[in-house]
């Protein structure tokens, strides 16, 4: 059976591809107001050395192993005398604006990922004779020129490189994949170095003396689809060929995302609500954790929405109002397992105790977010 025959995609009409993303980029917006901290060991999170979770740290502080996503607690440990600084959203938004407008001076095919990270379509620009290399390097300098903050790029034909490439020279790098050159760099890459590789992932690999791209792509495919199933296997044998066929589109901004069920069995208790109460819950963090398309995170929800159908098909709503900005998955799957758990079981049972007919045929919850913030991601993708 050859490649073809298992479904393999073929390398596409290339385009010009760059993806920016800002140097730790919270942490260097404090550096820049605060130049005492350049030399120390900084991370952004908190509130305290003991709660919370980190949003990033600097350069520095990763020497000690202090990393984005990691407890505070713990962080401090690896680097005591670490410099921990309270998140300030307002102030990352405006920088981020600014970085967001430059993207925009030379193409209106932008995809945001996050306030300092995007994918910029360059195919049909004029500019600098076309050249994206070139193209990248002014967006880089315009963006110190703007901001005082430095950025990794990455250029090549395809999304999956140049996400790649923007990687591989941090901090304040500029790297190129060319077709000409693309078997020959992912042949030394290593796989770590492949977006949605994690550390569960490279035990595994690590297990059968797989440490690079090439330890994947020596591999008859089919022998690879033995070892990781079809699906996963060919997903991995064509990003370590660096192959993907995904392109840029700008963002989809969502205003509300909610998560409902109804029930054939009518809940008929507070200990049903309850439970089902919570595999609500458990979808909706799964739904906005995996919707990175619709840029959650950085979003701020404001009202939490509840909603009753009972068995007579009279259907009750609810809104009750909160402020609450998700910086990362850490922080909102603690705020849903939490804060907002409790908050929505409790309000559900007393909704649930004011109607007239107690089975619940439907039960819904939803969130919405903030209108303010959508206007000023609409500035910036």
């Amino acid at each position: 059976m050859n490649n073809n025959d298992l479904g393999l995609k073929f390398i596409q009409k290339p385009f010009k591809i760059i993806h920016v993303d800002m140097d730790y980029f919270y942490a260097q917006v404090e550096v820049r107001d605060n130049p005492s901290l350049k030399d120390k060991p900084l991370a952004i999170g908190g509130p305290s050395k003991t709660k919370g979770v980190l949003c990033t740290s600097n350069y520095i502080a990763r020497q000690y192993g202090v990393r984005s996503a990691m407890p505070t607690f713990q962080a401090f440990k690896k680097c005591p005398n670490l410099v921990l600084i309270k998140p300030n959203f307002s102030k990352y938004k405006e920088a981020s604006k600014v970085i967001h407008q430059v993207f925009h001076e030379y193409s209106d095919k932008v995809q945001a990922l996050s306030l300092d990270e995007a994918f910029i379509d360059v195919s049909d620009c004029r500019q600098l004779e076309g050249s994206a290399t070139l193209i990248a390097k002014e967006i880089k300098d315009k963006i110190y020129k703007d901001t005082h903050l430095t950025a990794s790029a990455g250029v090549s034909f395809n999304k999956l490189l140049a996400k790649i490439a923007s990687d591989y020279q941090k901090p304040n790098g500029l790297t190129v994949i060319t077709p000409e050159n693309r078997l020959k760099f992912m042949e030394q890459l290593d796989l770590r170095k492949i977006p949605g590789i994690g550390q569960t992932s490279m035990q595994r690999f690590e297990k059968l003396g797989i440490k690079k791209c090439s330890d994947i792509t020596n591999l008859k495919v089919s022998k690879v689809i033995e070892l990781f199933g079809k699906k996963n296997g060919i997903d991995l044998y064509e990003r370590c060929l660096g192959i993907s066929n995904s392109t840029v589109k700008p963002m989809i901004q969502r205003k509300a995302m909610s998560v409902e069920n109804t029930y054939n069995d009518f809940l008929e208790n507070e200990e049903q609500i309850k439970i089902e109460t919570n595999h609500i819950l458990d979808e909706l963090r799964r739904r906005i954790t995996n919707a990175n398309q619709y840029h959650f995170i950085n979003r701020r929800i404001t009202h939490i929405k509840i909603k009753l159908r009972n068995a007579n098909f009279e259907t009750y709503t609810k809104e009750i109002q909160v402020t609450h900005s998700i910086s990362d998955d850490i922080i909102l799957n603690r705020f849903i397992n939490e804060e907002c758990s409790i908050l929505i079981k409790k309000s559900v049972l007393n909704f649930y105790k004011g109607i007239y007919h107690p089975s619940i045929r439907l039960l819904g919850v939803g969130f919405k977010f903030d209108d303010y913030f959508e206007r000023q991601m609409e500035l910036i993708i």
